[in-house]
């Protein structure tokens, strides 16, 4: 073959593959289009939501609050139910969350702010109609939230780098505010932690997943070389001290007295490692539950007996309970929803 017609054969075949990855490049673009354009459309068979007032006030009918996964308008947005109707329509308040959480008529709410080269994220304190009373800007991907009994304390974390729990490349930062005086402990690893009955000081230690006792006590996870612990912490002594291992993102009781939480159990996939368990703090006896699906959520109670948890769905996640007891078998509460909680 000639050296001119050889340039013209790798010129032809230069445009092709350019027309190629042009057409693969714009069906891609499309079908983005097309499936964010699905999200924001109603799915035959879906739940109803229709807009609404939504509060935070305990009431004399049981109400259950969380972010609406539903495809529609009202996507991603705070949604409530009857606790008692779980199925029923969903009333939306307008006000979208990545995270949430509720208690004492105080709101815990993550949100992203959507820039033209990245999006940024902050955490919203809301009172009881859902209006914004301050916010603080954090500083990674919102992965959990908790508010105190009293509504007077509000705890975030989130993913300063990383994305998941599931490997050991992640580092995380938990604040707690005091939404009485705004005052913030931005970073709980600035607290003093107590290993084993010592202090201990590693550069690698992350703190997440906060669970409030009351307005000074409260639970988190802990880790550290390669472990993770539940940790008491005490927020006027400005320390973490290590209770049990293996414990995280736990969820205390209504009682006080036993703690859920993902744990790692051995045998099963490196990116499935979570089973749901519960810890009684006076014995630190472990119970697993009837939940045998790889767990990646903090639980919360919504009874003395029971958990109520998400996991993966067809629009994203659904929410199920199981007995916090180790009987009884799991039965799916809510389909499209996630980051569930009881105003009272």
């Amino acid at each position: 073959m000639t050296r001119p017609l050889q340039n013209r054969t790798r010129v032809l075949i230069l445009l092709v593959a350019v027309l190629l990855l042009g057409t693969v490049g714009t069906g891609a673009v499309l079908y983005a289009s097309d499936q964010s354009a699905r999200k924001d459309q109603v799915q035959p068979g879906g739940p109803v939501v229709t807009p609404g007032p939504v509060s935070l006030q305990p009431g004399a009918a049981r109400t259950l609050v969380f972010r609406n996964m539903a495809w529609g308008p009202h996507r991603d947005e705070l949604a409530t139910v009857p606790a008692g109707h779980p199925d029923g329509p969903r009333t939306s308040s307008g006000v979208q969350c990545l995270r949430f959480h509720t208690a004492g008529g105080t709101g815990i709410c993550l949100q992203a702010e959507h820039g033209a080269l990245q999006d940024t994220y902050r955490a919203v304190v809301l009172d009881d109609h859902l209006k914004e009373l301050h916010s603080f800007p954090a500083a990674g991907i919102p992965t959990r939230s908790r508010v105190s009994p009293s509504g007077h304390l509000a705890a975030w974390t989130v993913f300063v780098s990383g994305d998941s729990y599931a490997g050991t490349d992640f580092s995380t930062r938990t604040s707690i505010v005091d939404v009485r005086d705004w005052n913030l402990r931005e970073n709980l690893e600035a607290f003093d932690l107590i290993k084993d009955g010592k202090p201990y000081r590693a550069p690698d230690v992350n703190i997440w997943g906060v669970t409030f006792a009351d307005d000074n006590a409260f639970y988190a996870t802990a880790a550290t070389g390669g472990q993770t612990y539940l940790v008491r912490g005490d927020l006027a002594a400005r320390t973490l001290t290590t209770l049990h291992q293996n414990v995280e993102c736990p969820s205390l009781s209504p009682d006080g007295t036993r703690i859920a939480y993902k744990k790692r159990v051995p045998g099963v996939s490196a990116d499935a490692p979570w089973r749901l368990y519960v810890l009684d703090l006076a014995t630190m006896t472990e119970t697993a539950t009837a939940e045998q699906r790889n767990i990646d959520d903090q639980a919360v109670w919504s009874d003395t007996s029971t958990l109520l948890y998400a996991l993966p769905g067809d629009f994203g996640a659904d929410l199920w309970t199981v007995p916090a007891d180790g009987g009884g078998s799991v039965v799916r509460l809510l389909e499209a929803a996630v980051a569930p909680a009881y105003p009272g």
